[in-house]
């Protein structure tokens, strides 16, 4: 008999969902929308392992590298890609690896078998698979698992290979879909809550922030110079003009121009 996964089952609620209304449809999806966070309330335990293992990574000099394919693995790209212009941090600090870029995931971890130093790599590997049976997210967890120092799983199903395979499983059971296996739905709004805070948490532990400040933020455009504007007349009481010059006499680093 063929297996039926969670991300498969099909909601009760949505039957007959050919028969409704828009306004029917969208509240019964808002009603399955506001059940997630409170199913990623109940995997934070897990979160928070894996928060302070990237933490000890990224201390050691290491990286987290996000693997997934299709929905999953594309906001693994859109969390890795956020890192460096709120972060301010390098491009390959956190990198997302979809499926179709097997080369980037074999230079990634296999290549680190044949670095002179002893031991495991200090990089966090990230398997994301709502269903939690994607091969090429096992199959990088696999290859990863002799050299990297964690390895972490992120999924909607506790009976899946990925679970088995990561060091922290971190399992969000948000229930079936609106629409049967569309797990772009609920099962993707979990996954970028739990992504939003691996790397937001890590980065506020790793010194990236000021209170609730993105002092190391890279002030691109005039969006975001007025955002460092801003920072610099909270933090010190300054004025606009004298924000101003003081981000432009340090090439707009806000955490220079912060200091005394």
């Amino acid at each position: 008999m063929t297996e039926r996964r969670p991300t498969e089952s099909r909601n009760p609620k949505a039957r007959g969902l050919e028969s409704f209304t828009t306004r029917q449809i969208l509240e019964l999806m808002n009603d399955e929308d506001a059940t997630v966070a409170a199913a990623v309330r109940a995997a934070l335990p897990a979160i928070e392992t894996a928060v302070d293992a990237i933490v000890d990574a990224i201390a050691s000099g290491g990286h987290v590298l996000y693997v997934g394919a299709g929905t999953s693995g594309r906001l693994g790209v859109l969390d890795a890609s956020e890192a460096p212009p709120t972060f301010g941090v390098d491009a390959d600090l956190f990198v997302g690896i979809i499926a179709g870029g097997d080369t980037a995931l074999r230079s990634s971890i296999e290549g680190a078998e044949d670095e002179d130093r002893a031991g495991r790599r200090d990089d966090v590997i990230v398997g994301i698979s709502a269903s939690g049976r994607a091969p090429y997210v096992i199959g990088g967890l696999e290859a990863g698992e002799n050299v990297a120092s964690a390895t972490v799983g992120i999924t909607c199903n506790a009976d899946s290979p990925l679970v088995r395979a990561a060091n922290i499983p971190i399992v969000v059971d948000v229930g079936p879909e609106v629409l049967a296996g569309s797990s772009r739905l609920k099962a993707g709004t979990a996954t970028k809550l739990v992504l939003n805070m691996l790397s937001t948490a890590a980065m506020i532990r790793s010194g990236r922030t000021r209170g609730d400040l993105m002092i190391d933020l890279r002030p691109t455009n005039a969006k975001l110079r007025e955002r460092a504007i801003r920072m610099v007349q909270d933090e010190t009481g300054v004025g606009e003009d004298e924000a101003r010059a003081r981000l432009e006499g340090t090439g707009w680093n806000v955490r220079k121009a912060l200091e005394p």
